[in-house]
């Protein structure tokens, strides 16, 4: 038997079941399977019947309902079915069945009975004459709901059973008529029967999320979807798998739900209707203790459930007592009570009158006001929804949101001062203390376009003291840049900081270096390393160490991305911060920033390490929006790597939690352009692109806007639009001029001098090679001295230099292996190749060197890259010729491996003149090659459909 909270697993019935029902036991045997509502006993009932050792035995299985009771009997296998016999009396009338009863009532082996008494001589001859060929397995379901004739019938079985019985009882025992006693009263079990007692517990987090990823897609479900799913339903399993229907049925089908669909999705009709009709049955007095507990919405003290519900200390200590009788509320530990599951506080809170609500919520302040220590978090919501005083709401808010924000919790800051400020009765002396939090907690948390509305209004409030406004501008223009992705309207805000910062230097220093920080705008380099200058003179000056690490923490990334090699000594220094609780927020972003630059400028190896301290760093101190940015800056790591297993994926899911940051999601939606272009996917690599519509603009950060112009310039070259490419790479090398960072052309140089090479340009390529190196001049960037040499192998070849392209693109496949970036390394490694081919240099190494690049294209999975160098291959080293009959090769209605191919570039969305370009075809062949495939794809079809048909013939005739 187990202890009240243990947990019995399913070894333990299976154990019991293979015991009772094994061919040689003789002796009967009974277990009872207690749970409450929606914690399994119907499944587990369902199993025991379904399990092999049940197979082969007679099987009896009663449902005990309101209109009577439901038997249906399976005979052992090999024996004929008996249907049971009529009831030997005329049944009383009954209520009309339900239609699941009635379908029930009709299958073989099923009857219903208007009470025990009907039942009985039936029961009793089904157990006596299965008895001799072995065990019968004996399940009566809910017995719980049994009426007195019914528990007298399984107490006088229970004590003089058939030898061959093992029976199972499973029931409800908050539903129980007497406690702890199933069948109304003590057994005198006989001494040979074997008893076991287990009691099912609510699901883990493990099992919850099993059924929600069963259900909606593994890939659908962050942690964070599960994690509330098991918070609201308490873990019972029929909540879970309604609930968890109801997401899919209210919300529809997602890519990636978010946790805020479990709330959108309400409360599932069963758990509401089980918990109201309960309640519906207390005692009219009794039923505000059951009030107050959703009032609460927390397991509380029983003193305190009475004080909120108004009630003396007898009536409430009664009260109580018929509540968790009748399973509206159960102890959740000691002294503490709840609901079975807290989405039922919700179904009674909804039903309350206003009027009542109002005033449990006033209690409920007064009773959580007494807690040490104070929950100032519950206290402030009751103390609103109580209509009390203006002033003690906001003081509860106050101390809420710094005690949140002070441990790190940002976003629970966020959301609580969101929500406060938004309400016009707060006065303007408590707006300007709680604005500023709000602005530095939106900062480290993640912000909802609503927090930007509600900065902006306050900032709008000219009375407000010029620092306060600096103070919440300042957090306001991070809050653009970083999260918004509106870097120059945050370049805006900051410059303006600055000026109202001028009595608080230390603030002022922070606006400086941000504003120094090169990828936050289109304003040329030498303006952020001027705002540089400004804020490390400000922070030497400082005693403040929260400043002095601020202004580190851009340093880093100031020196990184313009290629300085003493930002390492930088790096090193901001560690030494990391203990500080107030600096350590900004050492995470100054390790992540660095993770960052390092990636684009090609330190590969160094990047996972600094983002695993800088991820690990900003979860231990609240940082949420550093956290969520390394994990941005994993993916580009696992694509330039080439680790693209299941990347597409992780890049999607991301994009779906970042919802309306555009900032956190750039990563992402470059990511998923890039494997797009690489697998043929151009509409969909436009689209990602994009950004959501908008094309590479001032607002985008510059690295992901070079690489996104390099994409596009590479496809439209594919398609041989050089006007569209040329007018691209024109647009993106200005941008880069523009700014003068550099070591980010590295991912469109390549393709910017092949669209001006080939647009007969010789000398704007070559202008451009020469602005590019000299820009590098000094600086040590990888990523980018490896582009150099590419783009001096493209511009070669373009010109009808392979000779001269071949040592120019090994020396760029030498320093991409190196960093390693594998792709890049296999199409500068295949131009090498092509280059060899074409100027006649060892042919056969050439073609080896191809064919090796296919094979680690495709295991890579980039699928149109690898189509287009076979088809180099094909027009290079054509394969050799064989003989074979006259006409064409037989394939019959199989694709041949050309048709194939076209097949595969079609699905991913190529048109037939890219098709064309990308096979070395003319568009007049592929639309022959696709015009057979489709015949040959609708014949297989036809054939499928039709050796069906005759299958379902063939099966329909034995």
């Amino acid at each position: 038997m187990s202890t009240l909270g243990e947990p019995i697993g399913d070894a333990t019935w299976e154990r019991w079941l293979r015991q009772s029902l094994a061919r040689t036991a003789r002796h009967p045997s009974l277990l009872f399977v207690e749970g409450a509502a929606g914690l399994g006993k119907s499944r587990l009932a369902h199993r025991l019947l379904e399990s092999p050792e049940a197979a082969d035995r007679a099987c009896v299985t009663l449902a005990f309902t309101s209109t009577g009771v439901l038997l249906e009997h399976r005979p052992a296998a090999g024996r004929p079915r008996r249907q049971a016999r009529a009831p030997t009396h005329a049944p009383a009338p009954a209520a009309a069945p339900d239609p699941a009863d009635a379908a029930a009532e009709t299958a073989p082996g099923s009857r219903r009975y208007p009470d025990a008494v009907a039942l009985a001589p039936d029961l009793d001859q089904l157990l006596h004459t299965d008895e001799q060929d072995g065990p019968v397995l004996l399940v009566a379901e809910d017995v719980h709901r049994a009426g007195p004739d019914g528990r007298d019938l399984l107490r006088r079985l229970l004590e003089q059973p058939p030898e061959a019985l093992a029976a199972v009882l499973t029931y409800r025992p908050e539903e129980l008529p007497e406690p702890a006693l199933p069948l109304g009263a003590p057994v005198n079990y006989p001494a040979a029967l074997s008893l076991l007692h287990i009691r099912l517990d609510p699901l883990d987090a493990d099992q919850v999320r099993r059924i929600a990823r069963e259900r909606l897609g593994a890939e659908s479900c962050p942690p964070a979807l599960t994690s509330r799913v098991h918070l609201l339903t308490g873990g019972l399993p029929q909540v879970v798998v309604d609930l968890v229907r109801q997401i899919e049925d209210v919300c529809g089908p997602k890519e990636r739900y978010a946790a805020r669909d479990v709330d959108a999705a309400g409360i599932p009709v069963r758990l509401a209707h089980l918990t109201l009709g309960r309640l519906a049955a207390l005692p009219g007095e009794h039923r505000p203790v059951v009030h107050a507990a959703a009032v609460l919405d927390r397991p509380a003290a029983a003193d305190e459930l009475r004080t909120v519900a108004g009630l003396d200390p007898d009536t409430g200590r009664r009260a109580l007592q018929q509540a968790l009788t009748a399973g509206v509320l159960e102890e959740k530990s000691l002294d503490r009570y709840g609901f079975p599951a807290p989405l039922a506080a919700t179904a009674v809170y909804r039903e309350l009158p206003g009027p009542v609500r109002q005033d449990m919520h006033r209690r409920a302040a007064r009773v959580l006001a007494r807690r040490q220590p104070v929950p100032w978090d519950r206290l402030a919501e009751h103390r609103r929804l109580g209509g009390g005083p203006l002033r003690g709401w906001l003081q509860a808010v106050e101390r809420a949101a710094r005690d949140s924000a002070a441990a790190g919790d940002h976003q629970k800051a966020v959301d609580l001062l969101e929500h406060t400020l938004s309400h016009p009765s707060v006065p303007l002396p408590v707006r300007a203390r709680l604005a500023p939090l709000l602005a530095h907690s939106a900062v480290l948390g993640l912000h909802t376009e609503h927090t930007v509305a509600v900065l902006r209004q306050i900032l709008a409030e000219q009375s407000l003291p010029a620092v306060v406004r600096g103070q919440i501008r300042l957090d306001l223009g991070l809050l653009l840049y970083n999260q918004a992705g509106m870097g120059l309207e945050g370049w805006v805000e900051l410059e303006q900081a600055v000026d109202e910062l001028a009595e608080r230097p230390p603030l002022a220093a922070r606006a400086m270096s941000a504003l120094a920080m090169p990828v936050m705008s289109a304003v040329p380099l030498e303006r952020n390393l001027e705002w540089l200058e400004k804020a490390q003179r400000a922070a030497a000056g400082s005693e403040d160490v929260e400043v002095q690490a601020a202004v580190a923490a851009n340093c880093v990334a100031v020196l990184l991305e313009t290629g300085d090699p003493a930002a390492w000594d930088v790096v090193e220094s901001l560690r030494t911060g990391a203990q500080d609780a107030l600096s350590a927020p900004h050492v995470a972003r100054g390790l992540v920033n660095a993770a960052d630059a390092a990636l684009w400028l090609g330190y590969l190896p160094r990047v996972g390490d600094l983002l695993d301290e800088g991820v690990d760093l900003a979860g231990a101190c609240g940082a949420t929006y550093v956290e969520q940015d390394g994990r941005g800056t994993r993916l580009l790591l696992d694509w330039a790597v080439g680790d693209w297993t299941g990347l597409s994926a992780r890049a999607r899911a991301f994009v779906a939690e970042s919802g309306v940051m555009p900032g956190p999601a750039a990563d992402a939606r470059i990511v998923l352009g890039l494997l797009a272009l690489a697998q043929g996917e151009w509409q969909q690599m436009a689209a990602w692109l994009s950004g959501g519509g908008h094309p590479p603009s001032a607002d985008s950060p510059l690295p992901h806007a070079a690489t996104a112009s390099g994409a596009l310039v590479r496809t439209a070259l594919a398609r041989d639009d050089l006007e569209t490419a040329t007018a691209e790479a024109a647009a993106a090398w200005d941008r880069l001029r523009d700014k003068g960072v550099w070591a980010w052309a590295s991912e469109v140089a390549p393709w910017a001098v092949e669209a001006i090479a080939r647009a007969g340009r010789r000398q704007a390529a070559q202008d451009l090679l020469d602005e590019f190196e000299a820009g590098l001049k000094g600086r040590v960037v990888p990523s980018a001295a490896a582009s150099l040499s590419w783009s001096r192998g493209v511009l070669h070849e373009a010109v009808g230099e392979p000779e001269q392209a071949v040592g120019h693109y090994r020396q760029a496949a030498a320093m991409y292996e190196r960093m390693p970036r594998p792709y890049a390394a296999v199409l500068t490694a295949e131009a090498a190749a092509r280059s060899a081919l074409a100027c006649g240099e060892n042919p056969e190494a050439a073609v080896a060197e191809l064919t090796s690049c296919v094979s680690k294209l495709t295991d890579l999975g980039a699928t149109w890259d690898a189509a287009r160098v076979r088809a180099t291959l094909r027009t290079h080293h054509p394969a050799p010729e064989q003989p074979r009959p006259r006409g064409r090769p037989g394939y019959g209605d199989q694709l041949s491996p050309r048709e194939e191919e076209v097949v595969d570039l079609a699905s991913a969305g190529l048109t037939n003149r890219e098709i064309a370009v990308t096979l070395h075809l003319s568009p007049r062949t592929v639309e022959q090659h696709v015009a057979r495939a489709r015949k040959k794809l609708e014949s297989q079809s036809r054939g499928h459909h039709l050796n069906r048909a005759n299958r379902n013939r063939n099966a329909g005739g034995a």
